[in-house]
């Protein structure tokens, strides 16, 4: 029996503004990443992304269900275990805003997702999320 290891497990946001644009922040890696962050050990990873989305952009939001749970190597040897979720936003009437941890703060349409340089399972979780009925941009 090996020695345990402790994942970092980051909880992730997939949230549209009221035409459909996704909500993306560009990291220091230079590639685009949904907003979200390190699970904290009190809370449930719905609280972990609502509080995220909050400190990342300063949009109010609720979690919807889970999309998507998958492994991410940002650099070697290096894996984070990504749980994302649908996000509803709140206050729709707020622009996005730029913090600390981001270089960049961008609203995305469907049709500009493939061009941008981000993993893939990010978009796997947004295309997941503009393919439930009930969001603009949707099928």
């Amino acid at each position: 029996m090996g020695a345990a290891s402790a994942w970092a497990v980051s909880v992730k946001g997939v949230v549209f503004d009221p035409e459909g644009k996704v909500l993306l922040l560009r990291n220091e890696r230079q590639e685009w990443e949904l907003p979200g962050g390190r699970l904290e050990f009190a809370e449930t990873p719905e609280q972990c992304v609502v509080r995220e989305i909050a400190e990342e952009t300063g949009w109010k939001a609720e979690a919807g269900p889970l999309l998507d749970v998958w492994v991410y190597e940002p650099i070697p040897r290096s894996r984070v275990l990504i749980v994302t979720y649908g996000c509803h936003v709140l206050d729709t009437g707020t622009p996005p805003r730029l913090s600390h941890e981001h270089k960049e703060v961008g609203l995305f349409g469907r049709d500009r997702l493939s061009g941008l340089t981000m993993p893939g399972g990010y978009k796997r979780s947004i295309v997941a999320w503009y393919e439930r009925d009930s969001h603009p941009g949707g099928p």
